[in-house]
């Protein structure tokens, strides 16, 4: 073996054993420090619901007078009450109910099942409490009753010359707290109107009212809601619909169902004596493309089944949405 002059025995003892270490790195393969290997991406956390993008904020303010909040993230209309009620640092049990684009209790502007991306939302809170007393003349009072959705039922009309006509402490937007000292309270308004419907004729009964909340300008009002174009909705409009049941969409109105809708709304009135935009919504999805009455009141069971429709107003229903779709109203 030849042996290299300028290399002294320790230095080619330590050259052998550096090269034995080369030898055995290269053996194993790791030359060269590496970092540990990156792990994949995690998948990203699943977003918001479709209904919330992009996020819909909405500008509220206590329709008595109060600074604008700004509200988003409702799906229904008791979580609506919840998030406002955050805003103005009141319990949501205070809020009557809401109006669209005016602080005055105008019951065309009332808050039903849709919010137009661009309303205004004004919510009215419990104001004055007041006991009256009624003596029925004839069958029916002259009220007709909606709800709030969260379980108060309030005077959305009052007809001219009725038995509650001649009461003037008696005012549309007025909560119904309780009959005869029972409460109501969180009961829907069909159940609320029938109790009233069977109060007999010549028996004084009590209702405990409590009025909305109102600014200085406004005490003394007696709102009453026009007759004409009740429940109005702008056609071709993008809405937030809220449901009683699922989840929130952003959706447009169109011409058949605001006429559909504004249609079976009076027939509500005229059957049960209440008005509800949002009920009145429900049935017209439901019926809407039913071939014939029959699945249309079993679609109807299917989600309304606790109104108990008498056969009668499911016809009449029927027919009006069969009209509307043939353009005879």
């Amino acid at each position: 073996m030849q042996h290299r002059e300028d290399m002294s025995p320790q230095d080619s003892k330590a050259a052998g054993a550096e090269a034995t270490e080369e030898q055995k790195a290269q053996k194993q393969g790791c030359m060269e420090p590496t970092a540990p290997p990156i792990p994949p991406p995690s998948p990203p956390p699943p977003g918001p619901p479709e209904y919330l993008r992009p996020r819909l904020i909405f500008h509220t303010q206590l329709a008595h007078g109060s600074p604008t909040g700004r509200i988003h993230g409702f799906t229904n209309v008791k979580e609506l009450y919840t998030k406002i009620a955050e805003v103005f640092d009141i319990s949501p049990s205070e809020i009557l109910f809401c109006t669209l684009n005016s602080h005055k209790v105008d019951m065309q502007k009332l808050l039903g099942g849709q919010i137009g991306l661009e309303d205004f939302i004004f919510a009215h809170v419990r104001g004055e409490t007041k006991e009256v007393e009624v003596t029925k003349t004839e069958d029916a009072l002259g009220l007709t009753i909606t709800d709030n959705g969260a379980g108060y039922a309030f005077i959305k009309r009052i007809k001219e010359g009725s038995t509650i006509d001649q009461l003037k402490t008696v005012c549309v937007g007025d909560h119904i707290e309780a009959i005869n000292e029972q409460s109501i309270v969180g009961c829907r308004h069909y159940e609320v109107a029938k109790m009233l419907k069977e109060q007999p004729r010549g028996i004084p009964f009590t209702l405990r009212l409590v009025g909305p909340k109102r600014a200085f300008d406004m005490i003394g009002m007696r709102t009453r809601a026009p007759k004409s174009n009740e429940g109005k909705m702008v056609n071709g409009k993008e809405t937030l619909r809220l449901r009683s049941k699922g989840a929130a969409t952003v959706q447009e109105v169109n011409e058949f169902e605001e006429r559909a809708t504004r249609k079976v709304d009076d027939l509500l009135e005229s059957y049960m004596g209440i008005r509800d935009l949002e009920l009145a919504t429900t049935i017209v999805e439901a019926g809407k493309d039913k071939k014939n009455p029959d699945d249309f009141a079993e679609a109807l069971d299917s989600v309304l089944g606790d109104f108990a429709f008498p056969d009668v107003f499911l016809f009449d229903v029927w027919g009006a949405i069969g009209d509307v779709k043939n353009g005879r109203i």
